[in-house]
């Protein structure tokens, strides 16, 4: 199953569905989805756009990926232009140094726009591939992992089943709402996921929530 959008900000069309099957099928989403009201996953930013800030914000504090993201933006846009991959590419690495940027990240940024600039992911194509396969083709590129993935897939392509294992704080949630805070390995986290299927991003999401109703994955700031 693939989400259906239809433009930028608006929630994915599944997703009232996803709530109805998920209440349906799960004492803790019963208690859960009705908490946060109207409030719902929406789409935001282009694909190169998304997973750059992704790359930009990895392994420091939100207050310093804004800061660095808006100087990165500076130096390879016009305000209110999209960021391109060539405009990535024209920047030396010494000049991203000089922005903020950690030479390994530099050199992911690079490889992320030589990536879609040599058409080595297949953007038009998304919408018709597996999930796995979108995977594939983004775990290729340095500096994004499986989490980074999986962040992309629930958060920019709005896909209604990944279940994040990598997450930590969807094994926390899990713990927290479904355990009583007892620890939760992988394979339990999984098992428990089936229930959710098809819409474990929905599910997840709310998980996301319960932990802290304000500030979601990186990925969706």
């Amino acid at each position: 199953m693939q989400a259906r959008i239809k433009s930028a900000g608006v929630t994915p069309e599944y997703w009232d569905e996803a709530c109805r099957h998920l209440v349906k099928r799960d004492r803790v989403m019963k208690k859960l989805i009705p908490q946060f009201g109207e409030a719902r996953l929406r789409l935001r930013g282009d694909a190169f756009t998304t997973l750059a800030r992704s790359i930009i914000g990895q392994q420091v504090s939100v207050t310093s990926a804004q800061a660095i993201w808006e100087r990165f933006l500076g130096a390879t846009t016009t305000p209110g232009a999209k960021i391109q991959p060539a405009a990535v590419l024209a920047q030396p690495v010494e000049a991203l140094r000089g922005l903020g940027i950690a030479s390994r990240k530099c050199e992911y940024l690079r490889d992320l726009a030589r990536h879609f600039e040599e058409g080595n992911v297949h953007v038009k194509q998304w919408a018709q591939m597996e999930d796995q396969a979108i995977v594939d083709e983004l775990v290729a590129i340095r500096g994004i992992g499986r989490w980074t993935a999986d962040m992309f897939l629930v958060f920019h392509l709005m896909r209604p089943d990944v279940l994040p294992l990598d997450d930590p704080n969807l094994i926390k949630g899990i713990s927290q709402n479904y355990f009583s805070g007892e620890p939760v390995s992988r394979a339990e986290a999984r098992e428990l996921g089936e229930a959710w299927a098809p819409y474990r991003s929905v599910a997840t999401w709310y998980i996301w929530r319960s932990l802290d109703p304000v500030q979601l994955p990186a990925a969706e700031t």
